[in-house]
């Protein structure tokens, strides 16, 4: 089935999830132009990123159990047309932020769509070892979307203005959207697979299963800490801790965006190829990312006055890991559950980062708000992005990190608990055995 046609829709349907990508950073590259365009605060600011996000992360259940009902190509092409609308009601807003709202609203709604139905085609077109491998790869390539808009996007909306910038990203996912309808089919069948005849209590029951199997819950925690502090930097707080914090220009901050994503390019295939061949150890694969995430944030936060700009480098490279470190989750949920409610599983996993992204954007600005008031009242002149400032209010990822951790670790010892992984139960028919073990419960306790 690893045929020249998988590899084609696999190809079409990773553009349309670049340009999604494209449009969810682009705020991260517009907040400082944002910020005097609208005339609003650090927490306004990032209020219209979180917006967004809790939008996206709203919709990963109800998407994901229509996904299993209709398919991933109805819903890349929705999706695609929702940042069409969005990113053009962002680009033509008044100066007003509540209709930039409306039209970040849609961006996470048409971003929603997008991410899930894409992983959802892989296991209908590619099968054996590879298929965690073209996982890691769609990840990482979608992540050029951010490099589209740290780059291309940013020369734009210096150069030319706002509209233009916002209009050129909203005409890309046009080309998207066009692309999909013509190449991708859901299967080689050109129909879902597994999906067929679904009705709505089936999908809700198949929600049900899939988030009592405590695999699913183990992929969205393991979602939840790797994904969250890159996200935070990437798409709304990492430009202005880079300028406003330590000294770099708006050219090198975009530039610090690009090596993010190459870092993660990068270390993709390699986590890839170690989730393929030690899949009874990935929950340790996931630990070791946040503990580098961890050690490397810690150093910069201490660091005795202001920090050297080449420890700035090391954090992104080791945030870009991040990402792909991030898609072990959605690696789980394959493990975990029949391909008829992978939909869903795969929607309740990318919740995870998604949730704990928006909660440390939201704090984030309320900390460097309140902070910069008292400064003010304290009669010193008004310093939103100061090093010292964000010293502070990155803090918060220690809070919501680590209580992931915590609950990442309770849900691997119930996995292993449940499925006995240390008798060598493979993974791939994991799901199976789950089954098997909660119908002889069933059949005990009646």
């Amino acid at each position: 089935m690893n045929s020249s046609r998988a590899w084609l829709v696999w190809g079409a349907a990773v553009v349309a999830y670049v340009v999604a990508v494209l449009q969810r950073s682009s705020l991260g590259v517009s907040g400082v132009e944002a910020q005097h365009i609208f005339g609003i605060s650090a927490s306004t600011l990032s209020t219209l990123a979180v917006v967004q996000l809790i939008v996206y992360a709203g919709l990963q259940i109800p998407v994901g159990v229509l996904l299993d009902r209709v398919g991933p190509r109805a819903l890349i092409v929705a999706g695609g047309v929702l940042l069409v609308v969005g990113q053009s009601v962002v680009a033509l807003a008044p100066p007003h932020i509540g209709v930039a709202i409306v039209g970040r609203v849609l961006v996470g709604a048409g971003d929603a769509m997008t991410f899930i139905s894409v992983i959802r085609l892989l296991p209908a077109w590619f099968r054996g070892p590879i298929l965690p491998q073209i996982s890691q790869w769609t990840g990482n390539v979608g992540q050029l979307g951010q490099v589209l808009s740290a780059v291309p996007l940013s020369i734009v909306l210096h150069g030319s203005g706002w509209q233009p910038a916002f209009l050129g990203a909203a005409g890309l996912s046009v080309v998207a959207v066009a692309l999909v309808v013509v190449v991708v089919r859901d299967s080689p069948l050109g129909r879902p697979a597994e999906s067929a005849g679904t009705t709505w209590r089936d999908a809700g029951r198949q929600l049900g299963e899939s988030i009592r199997r405590p695999g699913t819950r183990l992929g969205f925690w393991s979602h939840f800490v790797t994904q969250s502090s890159g996200t935070v930097f990437s798409l709304l707080w990492g430009v202005p801790f880079l300028v406003g914090a330590l000294g770099f220009t708006a050219t090198q901050a975009s530039g610090m965006l690009t090596l993010l994503v190459a870092s993660g390019v990068v270390a993709g295939p390699v986590l890839g190829l170690l989730t393929a061949r030690f899949p009874l150890r990935r929950s340790n694969l996931v630990l070791g990312i946040v503990s580098a995430l961890g050690v490397t944030w810690t150093v910069l936060l201490a660091w005795p006055g202001q920090p050297p700009q080449w420890l700035a480098f090391v954090l992104v490279v080791v945030l870009g890991v991040g990402g792909p470190g991030s898609l072990i989750g959605f690696d789980f949920a394959r493990s975990f559950n029949p391909m008829r409610s992978l939909g869903v599983a795969n929607g309740i996993v990318n919740v995870g980062g998604f949730l704990a992204s928006f909660v440390m954007m939201f704090l984030i600005g309320v900390v460097l708000d309140q902070l910069d008031a008292a400064r003010v009242a304290g009669g010193a002149p008004s310093d939103l992005f100061s090093f010292e400032s964000f010293r502070v209010a990155f803090l918060v990822q220690y809070v919501v990190v680590g209580g992931g951790v915590v609950c990442l670790v309770l849900e691997r010892r119930r996995t292993r608990r449940l499925l006995h992984l240390e008798e060598g139960i493979q993974v791939a028919p994991l799901w199976v055995a789950l089954n098997r073990r909660w119908q002889s419960r069933r059949r005990r306790s009646s």
